[in-house]
């Protein structure tokens, strides 16, 4: 019998920023980790790896590969469901997102919360910096989430 917290397989994905292990729970998406996982390899659905291949390259209209959250709080789920609100190319603060969860003065658990954002890029986490524009942490490192951000930019400067 299967067990809510289970990872069925991974799949892997060759992105600009690296190599991305996908992990899947049934058909649905529980994380993207740059590390490989201890479970057998699958194939992801074809219609996500385009997805991906379209926000690499600028051209995403957004994800509709389902999410399921295998770990996280009730704040947690919260603060990475609220990720997807800020578009692509552009910034928010942490301060910004602790005031759109409702919790004004979280600005430290909404940083910690997004340290253990189970499926970045999806949930763009890279997306939040701090107050004063620098970039604050990142989970797989200030580098990758750089390059991310410049990624971004750089493809919405090519479409106006």
């Amino acid at each position: 019998m299967k067990t809510k917290t289970q990872i069925d397989f991974y799949d892997v994905y060759e992105s600009p920023v690296g190599r991305l292990f996908l992990l899947f729970s049934g058909k649905n998406l529980a994380g993207i980790t740059f590390e490989k996982p201890d479970c057998r390899r699958g194939v992801a659905p074809e219609a996500f790896k385009k997805e991906l291949a379209s926000y690499f390259e600028g051209k995403g209209e957004g994800f509709k590969q389902g999410l399921i959250f295998l770990e996280g709080t009730a704040f947690e789920k919260k603060v990475w469901l609220s990720l997807k609100e800020i578009p692509y190319g552009e910034t928010r603060a942490y301060k910004w997102l602790a005031e759109k969860i409702g919790s004004p003065k979280a600005n430290r658990a909404v940083g910690q919360a997004l340290g253990r954002n189970p499926i970045p890029i999806i949930l763009p986490c890279h997306r939040i910096i701090e107050s004063d524009g620098s970039l604050g942490g990142y989970s797989s490192g200030v580098d990758i989430k750089r390059r991310l951000l410049e990624m971004e930019y750089y493809n919405t400067l090519s479409k106006k």
